[in-house]
């Protein structure tokens, strides 16, 4: 299927269970993270094919819901002559968003009581913004190892943990682990602030990290993404709804002691459901730290939350 957004046609999969009696079925969009992920939850240019999105699909379809999900920019059949790249912004991924979740609640089989929206990773911030804008609002959310503050300091987080390993394996002192890490933390000042950046005294793994983030023609999306802070996005969600936030212990993107923000956030929303639900031995894409990125297979804790939140929803299992 295919729906109109930003006078370009984005493309997707719309999979709906069979229906008992004709009834109308809970709807869930899924969001992917960030990067041009196809409608599955893959790059395949890059060798990065988890599957993410259409096993959680899968996952849904056998509890009786329907699910939405989508191209985005630069992947699949939407494609990169979809939009312009230098001028790609959050902003316009997240319209994307909105649309698809606007197509998915005006579906037939849809029932409007019953709209979903699953956010993996950066696609858990999305979901919080098209929570809090959309109509009608969602009855539930599940945010999978969501982006849980702004963008520039998760990186610097990450960037500090790929340092402090560089050290415990004897390829960096400890002093210019140090020096690197007040390097990083000036060049996300300068780059807020829109001055030159100056990357003096930063280790190599440090400009490694940061720069898979900020680099040309990247920056002007990044820069737009950071104005962004997740836990501000949960004042304007519906209380009362059923959300779930998933927090692997192995997922090195978004680290565990992070979360306690955003989650305190929803509970002051007055929302419902699962609440953190810890996902013993998974990755940030819900693997087994066994596997690899190009396995497509849920680790059994993730499917069994996916599960557990979807089960007022279902209509079979």
């Amino acid at each position: 299927m295919s729906f109109q957004v930003n006078g370009t046609k984005t493309y997707g999969t719309l999979e709906v269970p069979a229906r008992p009696g004709g009834h109308k079925l809970a709807a869930a969009l899924l969001i992917s993270g960030s990067g041009p992920n196809d409608r599955d939850g893959n790059q395949p240019k890059a060798g990065v094919t988890p599957g993410t999105l259409k096993l959680i699909a899968d996952e849904l379809a056998a509890d009786g819901v329907m699910t939405l999900r989508y191209d985005k920019y630069g992947s699949g059949k939407t494609g990169p002559a979809a939009v312009d790249p230098k001028s790609l912004t959050v902003q316009t991924d997240l319209k994307q968003a909105a649309a698809a979740y606007a197509f998915l609640a005006a579906q037939q089989r849809a029932d409007p009581d019953r709209l979903l929206i699953v956010g993996h990773s950066e696609g858990g911030m999305f979901a919080l913004d098209v929570a809090g804008s959309a109509s009608p609002k969602p009855a539930g959310l599940a945010l999978l190892e969501p982006q849980d503050e702004r963008i520039l300091d998760l990186v610097r987080i990450q960037v500090a943990e790929a340092t402090a390993d560089q050290v415990s394996a004897g390829k960096l002192s400890s002093s210019a682990a140090r020096t690197s890490n007040t390097a990083v933390a000036r060049v996300i000042q300068e780059l807020r602030a829109g001055e030159p950046v100056d990357s003096d005294g930063m280790a190599p793994i440090a400009q490694q990290v940061l720069g898979s983030v900020v680099n040309e023609p990247n920056t002007t999306y990044t820069l737009s993404w950071d104005k962004i802070d997740p836990v501000r996005l949960t004042a304007a969600v519906r209380p009362g709804t059923r959300v779930m936030i998933t927090e692997g212990t192995l997922d090195t993107n978004v680290p565990r002691d992070t979360i306690g923000p955003l989650q305190k956030a929803l509970d002051s929303a007055g929302v419902t459901g699962p609440g953190l639900t810890v996902l013993q031995g998974a990755d940030h894409e819900m693997h087994l730290s066994t596997q690899p990125i190009t396995a497509q297979v849920l680790a059994p804790a993730a499917t069994k939350a996916i599960q557990d939140w979807a089960q007022p929803y279902a209509t079979k299992r």
